[in-house]
């Protein structure tokens, strides 16, 4: 059990870099800890714990007030578990929405570079669909 460590300390037990801790202090992400004398602050377990949940949204790719809803939802389980479902499916329609686009870029990749490498440029599949983005089997990227 983590009890009143510095920020050096939680945010090894957290994996959350110190300026990052800081940050989310300052954004009400995490509540302002106590103070030593020496106004250093403190840290507990629930801090750390809180840190732990913020950092693994954020690796999800939560957006920050995705972040603060659900963790305003965490503070209060006695709610449905709907709103969070609702964050949760918006961000994997997001994600599928980037993979569809990653995919879509692999595709035309992969056509420009079917042609020999060993050609000159001037005969480059590369350079010339680069040059004349009419030659792109999708129009935006």
């Amino acid at each position: 059990m983590i009890t009143n460590v510095p920020i050096g300390e939680a945010s090894k037990a957290s994996g959350v870099k110190v300026p990052t801790i800081r940050y989310y202090e300052q954004i009400g992400l995490l509540p302002v800890p106590p103070r030593t004398e020496g106004n250093r602050r403190l840290y507990d377990n629930s801090d750390v714990q809180r840190l732990l949940f913020i950092r693994h949204a954020r690796d999800l790719g939560f957006e920050v007030d995705a972040i603060r809803t659900l963790l305003d939802l965490q503070d209060n389980p006695d709610q449905s578990c709907a709103a969070a479902d609702s964050i949760a499916r918006a961000r994997l329609i997001d994600v599928e929405h980037r993979i569809a686009k990653l995919m879509s870029l692999k595709t035309e990749l992969l056509r420009m570079l079917d042609c020999t490498a060993h050609g000159r440029i001037d005969q480059c599949r590369v350079i010339e669909i680069l040059g004349n983005h009419e030659e792109c089997l999708h129009p935006r990227h």
